[in-house]
């Protein structure tokens, strides 16, 4: 989770990620941002998140996130 959160600082360091459970409903990451989290996620993690994963559910909080990755890494 750690290694995740640097990765998060790292594309939007004014957010608080450890509390912030709607980072995409309420707008605080664009569409930008998501795109830098993904490849920084893809590469920081060795995984790859398809299309089908990129819902807001799985981007909304930094421990959705995480869960996300988790999956991912396992299924890889």
């Amino acid at each position: 989770m750690e290694e995740l959160m640097e990765v998060l600082q790292d594309v939007k360091d004014d957010v608080d990620f450890e509390n912030e459970t709607r980072l995409i409903d309420d707008g605080i990451l664009d569409s930008f941002d998501l795109l830098q989290i993904i490849a920084s996620l893809n590469d920081t993690f060795d995984i790859s998140i398809p299309a089908s994963e990129i819902v807001p559910a799985n981007f909304n909080s930094a421990k959705a996130m995480y869960d996300m990755v988790q999956r991912l890494a396992e299924e890889g």
